[in-house]
């Protein structure tokens, strides 16, 4: 990829499994500060579970996932299976040389499964110490320029505030997710300000007037007015209710929003407002989005870049521009035909493809991975399909 944006979140070789269920087997993308990725698919596929394994709802089977160039999950399976081979290899090997190797490879294994686990566990609790550093230094500097003691008295004050709030800080928390189902993801025994304001108090945030503020600001931002925060959740729309779950996003100030099909549940008119109320706040916040949807064409207006998913693989990975004008993959293919068009002499002669794996694809030999085409188009091919499609583009 020839785009030289900061990576902000990057996910390598991630594998979730349930048991024997692959719902996520090998999957790798990037997304950049300030963009738009949309991840879709049929239902089923392994988009929602992706986009839960990220903000670490699940722990993972194996693979990596970097926020901000920090590992924040790190799964062991890989890792463990090498070890099992090298063993077995082990059992039956003669040769010394390679006895060596075996030994090496089982104690690099060993290394790594600790490293995986420590960064696991402890990625919020260095980003925490990082923040406590930082601020105490930011207050060093204010408190050696201090003139008046009741100036010096309220910096003592912030500092004292600053502090708790880093102390409680998660990297985690600069990742948030509005849900698929505005009703179920809402509490309907909690208030619209105790919804929107919890994250705060988690945080350690205990000033009453901040947070009133903070939750007056954020239900205007999200087109709500400030009378709705005494009320509940059942006495709001479906749309109305998605824009709570929005407003309890962006109050905790984060950097990527992982949006899992949050327009799926709403009419088609409400689906507009809130797609168009994501573009206005992505601009005026600076967000990166993660947009998880089935329905292609809300994902090309919307998204940047795309990626396609079927049957827990990544199967195709391009900008939006170029997915739509040069599909490759037969999946992607079917899903662009089956898009309606609003015009109906067009809709009538429109020819849907039906993708069938057993048919399109021969990989008893010759395995797939994602292998890029054309420069920042990724396609899940093995070697005779590569070369079918560099034929076919004139590569």
């Amino acid at each position: 990829m020839t785009d030289q944006k900061e990576v902000l979140l990057r996910v390598e070789d991630l594998c979730q499994y349930f048991g024997p269920t692959k719902a996520v087997d090998h999957v790798s993308f990037d997304i950049k500060k300030g963009e738009v990725f949309g991840l879709v698919g049929e239902s089923g596929c392994g988009k929602t579970t992706t986009g839960r394994s990220i903000i670490k709802i699940y722990n993972i089977t194996s693979g990596n996932i970097y926020f901000k160039g920090q590992r924040i999950c790190a799964g062991t399976r890989s890792y463990r299976e090498a070890i099992r081979a090298a063993r077995k290899e082990l059992k039956g090997c003669s040769d010394e040389k390679r006895k060596e190797e075996l030994n090496k490879i089982i104690a690099d294994n060993k290394a790594e499964i600790q490293k995986a686990k420590y960064d696991h566990k402890y990625s919020d609790r260095e980003y925490s110490e990082r923040l406590i550093r930082e601020t105490h230094e930011k207050f060093k500097e204010m408190q050696a320029h201090t003139g008046s003691p009741e100036e010096a008295a309220r910096i003592a004050k912030e500092y004292k505030d600053a502090i708790r709030v880093a102390k409680k800080t998660k990297l985690i928390t600069k990742i948030q997710m509005i849900y698929q189902d505005p009703i179920a993801s809402l509490d309907p025994r909690m208030t619209v300000r105790e919804i929107i304001s919890e994250g705060l108090a988690i945080r350690g945030i205990k000033d009453k007037e901040y947070i009133d503020n903070k939750v007056f600001e954020m239900l205007e931002m999200v087109g709500l007015v400030r009378e709705h925060a005494g009320r509940y959740p059942h006495e709001f729309s479906g749309g109305q209710r998605q824009r709570i779950g929005i407003a309890r996003a962006i109050i905790m100030e984060p950097e990527l929003l992982i949006a899992d099909e949050p327009i799926s549940a709403l009419d088609v008119s409400i689906q507009a407002q809130v797609i168009n109320l994501l573009n206005e706040l992505r601009e005026r916040l600076g967000l990166t989005i993660l947009f998880i949807a089935h329905d292609l064409s809300v994902v090309k207006y919307f998204s940047d870049r795309i990626g396609v998913m079927y049957y827990g693989n990544m199967v195709e990975l391009a900008e939006t521009e170029e997915l739509f004008a040069h599909p490759m993959h037969p999946y992607t293919r079917s899903l662009l035909s089956a898009i309606p068009l609003p015009d109906p002499r067009s809709e009538k002669k429109r020819v849907r493809i039906i993708y069938n794996p057993i048919a399109e694809h021969d990989y008893s030999t010759d395995k797939p991975t994602l292998r890029e085409i054309l420069p920042g188009h990724f396609v899940r091919c093995n070697d005779a399909e590569e070369a079918k499609y560099k034929k076919e583009f004139g590569i």
